[in-house]
């Protein structure tokens, strides 16, 4: 696996595609062992995409193109503007609030960030942000995005897993909260050092607050609606995906009556894009993770971690500086796909809740996105707002510091993580 390994990371700095490059490092390793039949690969790649419950990662994309194209996310910042516009900070206040918000409709950190970098990127510097901060707090503001139901990661973890991903959903409200709270407080406590005034100078009407939250209460029950269909048994997995987009739908082009004929071809095609680099990625991870099983690799992490610590939090304190240092080169969801087989038995023998080492797995994958030298979100802000990554880097520090003691309490503390999904759906 040495020679699998080192040719994967020579692929990523050449500049392969990531799909490309996981698919034919992993190749190199039927080169190195003949014995095993040539058709392994290809049925590899085959069944890797027959997971029925890897049906949902199409859908719910389309459900989130299609929200984003009903004209949802003018209601959400409207929304965003009367809940937190008061707060030290202003308009960087209202982007966190707004990535929690969005969190049910998009489900990707990235095209969260892009969006709002888009939306409040301008307003922004007019306001007298830094680009370097701007950049900062819009990024750090959408790791929300991917922890609130419907997130990618939890589907794409559950699935390789086999953990549910009701409970996973179930398990991203209380960490969210808490992601929100922290980072709203180191806008707080960095506005107030850098003189950055509230959005609004006055407290919203009754009536201002009540027409904001008519508009944007059919996204807000978005994700409630997902669970309480997943816990009555009225859907599967895959089957609420296919909800998700008629709701969808039905919001678009009923209630907000945006979604017309252009829009949604939009959404099609956006969504076609979206899932032929997703699910293709799968598709060939199958080629990389046999040569991980067949080699042992679980056992050998397994063996060289306990060797540092035996202690649960502790192991999981090191997994989570692995997955970060990892993420800096590496996309959240080639970590989820790739590293998912490997740290999950691990954690089950230390008798880790999966639900629990789910929600932190993921937080520290998707925190790649947003460090140097290769974060995805990181650079569509930065490109978008025009900000060297040396000054991104340095003015968001609070805000990864920030993220990772969120991150800490969470590991310390697994009740956070497991108190709805277990009063959802029970213990297990």
């Amino acid at each position: 696996m040495l020679v699998v390994a080192c040719a994967f990371v020579l692929f990523l700095l050449i500049g392969m595609p990531v799909a490309f490059a996981i698919g034919i490092s992993g190749a190199l390793f039927f080169l190195q062992h003949p014995e095993l039949p040539s058709t392994i690969p290809i049925q590899l790649t085959i069944t890797q995409t027959q997971n029925f419950a890897l049906l949902a990662v199409p859908l719910f994309i389309l459900a989130g193109n299609a929200m984003n194209k009903s004209g949802i996310t003018d209601q959400l910042l409207s929304l965003a503007s009367v809940l937190t516009g008061r707060l030290r900070g202003g308009l960087a206040q209202v982007s966190v609030a707004l990535a929690a918000l969005m969190g049910g409709v998009s489900g990707s950190c990235i095209a969260d960030a892009a969006m709002q970098a888009r939306m409040l990127g301008d307003a922004m510097a007019q306001r007298g942000f830094s680009k370097g901060y701007a950049a900062g707090v819009l990024s750090y503001g959408s790791l929300l995005t991917p922890i609130i139901p419907p997130g990618i990661g939890f589907i794409l973890y559950g699935s390789v897993g086999q953990v549910s991903i009701g409970r996973l959903f179930a398990a991203g409200f209380v960490p969210a909260f808490f992601l929100w709270a922290a980072l709203a407080a180191t806008i707080a406590w960095t506005a107030k050092r850098r003189g950055y005034a509230p959005e609004r100078a006055a407290r919203p009407s009754l009536g201002e607050a009540a027409v904001a939250l008519r508009g944007g209460i059919w996204a807000i029950l978005f994700p409630v609606l997902l669970l309480v269909g997943l816990r009555m048994g009225v859907f599967t997995p895959s089957e609420i995906g296919a909800f998700a987009v008629v709701y969808a739908v039905a919001i678009g082009a009923v209630v907000y009556r945006k979604l017309g004929r252009q829009s949604a071809r939009e959404a099609l095609e956006g969504s076609l894009v979206d899932v032929g680099a997703v699910m293709f990625l799968i598709a060939l991870s199958g080629i990389f993770g046999y040569g991980i099983v067949f080699e042992r690799v679980p056992e050998a992490v397994s063996g060289a971690i306990l060797g540092v610590t035996r202690s649960p939090e502790g192991v999981l304190a090191l997994i989570v500086v692995l997955v970060l240092v990892a993420g800096c080169f590496i996309d959240g969801a080639v970590l989820i796909i790739m590293l998912t087989p490997i740290f999950l038995p691990l954690v089950r023998e230390l008798n880790v809740d999966p639900v629990h080492f789910g929600l932190v797995f993921i937080i520290a994958a998707t925190i790649g996105n947003f460090t140097p030298p290769v974060g995805a979100a990181m650079y569509a802000v930065c490109s978008i707002l025009r900000c060297p990554v040396g000054a991104y880097a340095r003015e968001s520090a609070p805000f990864l510091a920030a993220v990772a003691a969120v991150t800490l309490l969470l590991i310390l503390v697994p009740e956070l993580v497991l108190f709805v999904p277990d009063l959802i759906f029970g213990k297990d």
